[in-house]
């Protein structure tokens, strides 16, 4: 009953720390100003705003992006570390999580000259930063990879793959994605949620991103960059939602044959 009555004021104090601001949040953008009342204006203005819908579009696509160079990237990469040079896994692992202890402002000071050359091959397209996004990425990724990986057989799998004449990308693609299903889901949300929540580099690197956008628009109409920065987390805790979802079903349908093949209790 104790550890009840604890767990049950943990949970309360938690969501009216998480809540309450949220709540403040919708409050500040639905006032009818001195007119009082309630007005959705705001959330109408964020469909209307030219520069707001365009940093909207560019951060979903550089999300959408990132999310894919990350797993193309970083998902083979620690698939053949595990299998062949497993002795350099510590390695990888220590650049991976590099960027974490680099703030975002000394990494602007090193990638500016060089996206100089970058914007002189592939044009001034804000789709660019994909590439930093990637970096910034790794030590989540990384991690919500890892843990998969590490709840796989992966080696046993490999080789009950390749002894059945399967190829190095057969094997990626229908065993190990199917297997850590979850942990890519997991890594590709925390992709989306970096991306849509970075400011530091979009904004030293002049280029128009939500973030950017959503502080542009907080210098003229301050319910409307609450509106959309609103919006945004609840985007965010709805694509949390949906792998929380699509984890739960994954687990039935793993532990369903389990219990049809075992007869249930004797």
């Amino acid at each position: 009953m104790t550890s009840r009555v604890v767990r049950g004021v943990v949970l309360t104090v938690l969501g009216a720390f998480f809540l309450l601001p949220l709540v403040a949040m919708a409050d500040f953008s639905t006032r009818g100003g001195l007119s009082g009342g309630r007005d959705l204006s705001a959330w109408r203005g964020i469909a209307s705003d030219p520069v707001l819908v365009d940093g909207i579009v560019t951060s979903l696509e550089l999300a959408v992006l990132t999310s894919l160079l990350m797993l193309v990237l970083l998902l083979p990469t620690m698939v053949w570390v595990r299998l062949r040079v497993p002795a350099l896994r510590r390695t990888v692992e220590f650049l991976c999580l590099l960027p974490l202890i680099i703030p975002a402002v000394v990494l602007v000071v090193g990638i500016a000259s060089l996206y100089s050359w970058v914007t002189y091959l592939l044009g001034d397209s804000a789709l660019t930063l994909v590439f930093v996004y990637v970096v910034l990425v790794l030590p989540y990724a990384y991690r919500a990879l890892d843990a998969g990986l590490d709840a796989m057989d992966l080696r046993t799998l490999s080789e009950a793959a390749r002894s059945l004449g399967a190829g190095w990308w057969t094997i990626l693609l229908r065993v190990v994605l199917p297997g850590a299903r979850t942990a890519v889901l997991s890594a590709c949300l925390l992709t989306v949620a970096l991306v849509l929540g970075e400011f530091t580099l979009a904004s030293l690197l002049n280029f128009p991103t939500l973030q950017v956008a959503i502080a542009l628009a907080g210098k003229r109409d301050a319910a409307l960059s609450i509106a959309v920065s609103l919006a945004a987390l609840l985007l965010a805790f709805a694509l949390l939602l949906a792998l929380s979802v699509l984890g739960r079903r994954r687990t039935a349908r793993s532990v369903a044959p389990v219990a049809l093949t075992s007869g249930g209790p004797a």
